[in-house]
């Protein structure tokens, strides 16, 4: 197993502070392996339900009267089966004293899991657990990361192939088990086959109609799909930046999967050798990069956006928190230099930094406020923030 201390370590501070914290991310990802390493660290007593387990279902048929008498922490795994439990988890959070801390972990985002929301609004804190990142595998893994994706089972088996047979797995269960439970808006091989097709347009522009017509259906339904796999954290959809500049701006998303492993897979890419003559190669690498650099530097989804005009200029990431916006561009290059678009988008934009990621090994500058950083150094020459 591969260490995840600096989750341990959020999820720990957040329960010292809620009386209710979520772990969400994707199914296999390891919320379960999260929250025992919690627990282990844990002071007092620990209970534990699995809620795919009939034994543990029957045990919480009445929820308030099994959980109200427990101590220290409770936690609830694959919550998103019981939503009904979450009104119960108000009524306990509210308790003084607080007798017991509940983690619950769920394979569904909090916008999906609206009745979380509306039951738990103040009381709990999410945080939300991705794939195996270059700091925890190590730089002389990137590659094989990069390749497989950050899902640990993917990530650690013996073979690419014994790999891409887990990911097939993986994309089966979804589609026929999980994915209809968070209420799917599409049968499984109709989402199967918008899912292949939006591997054809990673790190491109979001084009519904281009989809629809090839499903027959609206430009809305095509758009429930795509929200749907990023409410799963399947996809990401990077929302366009808009600044208010006497420039035509673009103002469709842009769509990257979050896994760079089930790009691979639903490309038909098995090998380093397949990767590398593909004629997405590029596109695969700048979403990976992308997914890394959100990861270090701790930003939450809604702190993200590109931002292009219809000129030409372009920034691939800002990040936006408060008074601080970073820019980034990714160039699947060994020694990348400024270019005109760089400059546009530092000034316009009024950009704290800007940070060229790169495939190289060393950072240099490029100029006033402008880096070129390795993505295999990332951990050491990106900063991170908090909060």
């Amino acid at each position: 197993m591969i260490p995840r201390r600096d989750h341990v370590q959020a999820v720990r501070r957040r329960l010292r502070t809620y009386p209710v914290v979520g772990i969400v991310g994707p199914r296999q990802v390891g919320k379960t392996t999260l929250a025992l390493d919690v627990a282990q660290a844990a002071r007092g007593p620990v209970h534990r339900f699995d809620l795919e387990d009939s034994r543990d279902l029957d045990r919480l048929t009445d929820p308030i009267a099994s959980l109200d008498r427990l101590r220290g922490l409770v936690i609830l795994d694959e919550v998103q089966r019981r939503p009904d439990l979450y009104p119960a988890l108000r009524v306990l959070a509210d308790r003084r004293p607080r007798p017991a801390r509940f983690l619950v972990l769920g394979s569904a985002s909090p916008a999906l899991l609206h009745q979380t929301s509306e039951s738990l609004a103040g009381r709990i804190s999410y945080h939300e657990l991705g794939g195996l990142g270059i700091e925890e595998v190590g730089t002389r893994s990137l590659d094989r990361l990069w390749l497989r994706g950050g899902f640990p089972r993917s990530f650690l088996a013996k073979t690419d192939l014994e790999s891409l047979e887990w990911r097939r797995e993986l994309v089966h269960s979804y589609l026929e088990r999980d994915l209809p439970v968070l209420g799917s808006p599409a049968a499984p091989e109709a989402l199967r086959r918008f899912w292949t097709m939006l591997a054809h347009v990673h790190g491109q522009l979001w084009n519904a109609s281009d989809l629809a017509r090839s499903f027959a259906v609206s430009d809305k339904t095509v758009r429930s799909y795509l929200d749907f796999l990023a409410s799963t954290y399947m996809v990401r959809i990077l929302p366009p930046w808009f600044e208010n500049l006497a420039k035509r701006q673009v103002k469709a998303p842009k769509i990257y999967f979050r896994d760079s492993g089930l790009l691979h897979y639903l490309s038909g890419i098995v090998t380093a050798e397949d990767l590398a003559v593909h004629p997405r190669l590029g596109a695969s690498w700048e979403g990976f990069a992308i997914e890394e650099v959100i990861h270090r530097m701790g930003a939450r989804a809604e702190e993200c956006f590109f931002w292009r005009t219809h000129t030409g200029a372009e920034l691939d990431l800002l990040i936006v928190r408060g008074m601080s916006r970073v820019g980034f561009e990714f160039k699947r290059s060994p020694s990348p230099g400024v270019t005109p678009s760089m400059k546009i988008a530092l000034a316009d934009l009024r950009l704290t930094r800007l940070f060229v990621v790169h495939s190289g090994a060393e950072k240099y500058s490029l100029g006033p406020s402008i880096d070129a950083v390795p993505l295999v150094r990332i951990a050491h020459d990106l900063p991170r923030w908090k909060g």
